[in-house]
């Protein structure tokens, strides 16, 4: 019987809290440098712990790792450094035994230019399907106009290839040439990806890239009609032939209108990340004014009931800038880049703990912010616990370093000598493993992991964060944002102090007069809800203020 979206027996990602982990950075079980599947397993007990549901785990297919797995070369091989189908297996089991959910990342708009399809492609006839499994041209003047995403490598979308004698067009690097979605044979074939995995047992898949899949002469080759009309196919796919069950999340950086198409009518991607609510978070923070966080909320359009954004604060790639104008990315650059070597490419390569200057304070500001806005909140490993950087590593390596478990050598991450890992761990002084780990944390009850940990479990307590509506109130002061959530009974009272100043407040909250007011992260009570209601709140302070209904109360 086909399960229509508004009828799919599981919502679990609204409710869901996510983990974002590197295999090659969490844990090291055999001690080559490297981690690998079988130490993340080592270590779902912590991940557990976090109170976290679902772990979004990074490409772990068989690479030549020029982009760090998202560039394939089998879909169906896991990188011999990291494991085996079996590990992933296992991997699998031991999660779902936990109550965690798995999420893989799937890169179908490309693959590596050493996968066997395209090897086969460069050697069969023009014209033949293996050959147009890619997209080729004899000029490199086709879609002409069609923005470069990485400006500061590539200089075109087209390369030459000498044994075909034609160009092939990548959206991304050099070595990581477009499939073809025009040619069915790629659609089947990237059916059968899915299938393989989800019927192992993942239960979601992060499609990386998705606004690219097709193109078109005399467009920007984005958001295309024929791509939203392949999501609608593969979700009918998947919901039909796993129940409902399977999560779809999309990897679309565009603003808010835009990127809700591909929710389509609640029948394309169950989760889309809002990426253009992250930067102005910081921006929030960095101007103590809350205008570009409200009128961002304030553009983002209504989506289907069984469709849900996805937010964060940081992930594996730099803060991207895309999705602000040229003279706020600009103030950013010169705000948050305190050395030139930060600024990468559109965005910032810097953790969360590096932008907010190491602060507990600020920290726990934004992830308030992360947890309380609609939508599912992402965690980056290792922000748990405020994990520095190295941004005079490669590329975007420097936020991709080795999980701090102790202070033991290499962080507790691996017994290889320092020499052999894959990145060295952070040892400035001010983010240095010896003093920022989990074993530290574990025994601070002050500490960052524990404040996380708390948070987390009032975000699950919750349900009006991730299914309730929400009411921006705007007071006076430009360095406040509040806000209500509501969802059936349940309605919270946000309140963030985007400044590092003590400020009084007033907050217009007539329908809840009379209605008690209770701090949830203190667990004290505050004097009951007048129309007007006055608060003190500490600099970079927050107060999750739940209200309820006295028993006596005529309303």
């Amino acid at each position: 019987m086909t399960s229509s979206p508004a009828l799919q027996p599981s919502l679990w990602y609204k409710d869901a809290i996510i983990y974002q982990v590197h295999i090659k950075s969490f844990c090291d079980s055999n001690d080559d440098g490297y981690g690998d599947i079988k130490g993340l397993i080592s270590k779902l007990d912590y991940i557990q712990s976090l109170g976290v549901t679902a772990i979004w785990v990074m490409p772990f297919f068989d690479s030549p790792l020029q982009d760090d797995g998202y560039d394939i070369a089998d879909y169906y091989k896991v990188n011999p450094n990291y494991g085996d189908i079996e590990d992933v297996r296992e991997l699998v089991r031991e999660a779902h035994a936990r109550g965690l959910k798995i999420i893989m990342e799937m890169v179908i708009n490309h693959t590596s230019d050493q996968h066997p399809w395209f090897q086969r492609a460069i050697k069969a006839p023009a014209g033949s399907s293996e050959r147009n499994f890619y997209v080729w041209s004899d000029d490199n003047k086709k879609y002409d106009g069609v923005r470069i995403i990485f400006l500061d490598t590539e200089e075109s979308n087209w390369t030459w290839h000498p044994e075909v004698e034609q160009y092939y067009w990548h959206r991304f690097f050099h070595h990581q040439p477009d499939l073809n979605f025009e040619n069915p044979a790629v659609e089947k074939a990237i059916y059968e990806v899915i299938d393989y995995w989800a019927s192992m047992g993942v239960d979601g898949f992060r499609l990386d890239a998705i606004p690219y899949l097709f193109e078109e002469e005399g467009t920007t080759c984005e958001n295309l009609a024929p791509t939203h009309a392949f999501l609608k196919r593969l979700r009918k796919y998947v919901d039909e032939k796993f129940h409902g069950e399977i999560c779809l999340l999309a990897e679309a950086n565009m603003m808010p209108a835009d990127s809700a198409g591909y929710f389509g009518d609640g029948d394309e991607c169950h989760m889309n990340y809002h990426f253009p609510l992250m930067p102005r978070l910081y921006m929030g923070v960095a101007k103590e004014d809350r205008t570009e966080i409200v009128e961002v909320l304030k553009r983002t359009p209504e989506i289907p009931e069984n469709c849900q954004w996805a937010t964060f604060l940081r992930n594996h790639d730099e803060l991207t800038l895309e999705m602000v104008t040229p003279e706020e990315r600009q103030w950013m650059w010169n705000h948050y880049c305190y050395v030139p070597e930060a600024k990468q490419n559109m965005g910032i390569r810097l953790r969360l703990a590096r932008l907010m200057d190491g602060s507990y304070r600020k920290m726990h500001l934004m992830n308030t912010m992360l947890f309380t806005m609609p939508g599912t909140p992402v965690i980056y490993y290792g922000d748990e616990i405020g994990m520095g950087d190295n941004v005079y590593l490669n590329d975007r390596d420097g936020v991709r370093t080795p999980m701090q478990w102790s202070p033991e050598n290499n962080a507790g991450f691996s017994h290889a000598t320092p020499q052999q890992l894959y990145l060295p761990v952070i040892s400035d002084p001010e983010f240095h493993y010896e003093t920022v780990n989990v074993q530290v944390q574990e025994n601070r009850s002050r500490s960052m992991l524990h404040w996380m940990r708390r948070m987390i479990e009032i975000r699950k307590s919750y349900q009006c964060f991730g299914r309730g509506e929400m009411i921006m109130l705007e007071p006076e002061e430009k360095n406040i944002l509040a806000y209500v959530r509501r969802y059936e009974d349940e309605v919270v009272l946000v309140v963030c102090n985007l400044s590092g100043r003590a400020t009084s407040l007033c907050l217009p909250l007539e329908s809840y007069e009379g209605y008690k007011a209770r701090e949830i992260l203190g667990g004290e009570n505050f004097h009951d809800i007048e129309e007007s209601y006055r608060l003190t709140i500490t600099g970079w302070g927050t107060y999750l203020i739940e209200i309820t209904k006295r028993a006596n109360l005529n309303k």
